[in-house]
């Protein structure tokens, strides 16, 4: 029997946290990104949801993950973002292994984690709604706080011309 888990992904923006969404099958059992998952969750939930809230001329960030990389998947992204897509196959390539760049994994991640399993949920449904409990407290002025260390992380980087940021401490 496979351990259970989930797979989730959210986006981050100045005006709050799009997600979370669970990759899941019809049994609502986690399932592995591929391609045509991600770029069904793309069109159906992140599409979907910025035209919602009316979000325009924002960037769209992404690891180098072959799901996100393929160039039917970038051709999709350009249809929202245009030319506006961080990400390597895109215009504006994003360097590897960059997670001090990523408020997702420098910050999101980390926070979601330590609040989730502090309350020990015993089952994927418990842990699913601690990730959105998690989330749904994280408090504006805190997106703010780390959108602002991440101009600062982006200003070492460029300082640094792309070096490791070794001796770099980094605040949330």
């Amino acid at each position: 029997m496979h351990p259970q888990r989930v797979t989730v992904w959210c986006g981050f923006w100045s005006g709050g946290i799009i997600g979370p969404f669970f990759f899941e099958n019809e049994q609502g059992n986690a399932v592995t990104v591929n391609g045509d998952r991600y770029r069904a969750m793309l069109s159906d939930f992140l599409f979907p949801k910025i035209e919602e809230d009316d979000i325009d001329d924002i960037w769209f960030q992404q690891d180098g993950a072959t799901c996100h990389t393929a160039n039917v998947t970038i051709d999709l992204l350009r249809t929202v973002f245009e030319n506006r897509i961080i990400s390597r196959n895109a215009d504006v390539n994003w360097p590897s292994r960059s997670c001090d760049l990523t408020p997702l994994d420098y910050f999101l991640w980390g926070a979601v984690k330590d609040k989730c399993y502090a309350n020990h949920p015993e089952t994927i449904d418990d842990l699913k709604h601690e990730i959105e409990v998690a989330i749904d407290e994280i408090e504006a002025q805190t997106i703010e706080n780390v959108l602002k260390n991440w101009v600062d992380r982006m200003g070492y980087c460029r300082a640094s011309h792309g070096s490791h940021l070794n001796d770099v401490v980094f605040h949330v």
